[in-house]
């Protein structure tokens, strides 16, 4: 993991919970439960290139298909 992937996985938690009124360490839950801080750490290449609305809205469709209730 690079030094650059920390600060991108730490806004991407805090965008997520902000979208969703969940605190950071629930948003990290979900996250890591169904799947999504894994899809942020694989395609982190392409990810943090995309605004962070596009990536928020990337992470929620992995989660969804990985079980993920939030719409």
């Amino acid at each position: 993991m690079s030094k650059y992937q920390i600060p991108f996985l730490t806004a991407c938690i805090q965008a997520f919970g902000r979208r969703f009124s969940m605190s950071r360490q629930a948003a990290f839950r979900y996250l890591h439960e169904h799947k999504g801080l894994a899809f942020l750490i694989e395609f982190y290449d392409v990810e943090h290139l995309q605004s962070m609305d596009e990536t928020i809205d990337d992470v929620l469709i992995i989660c969804q298909k990985n079980g993920g209730t939030l719409a």
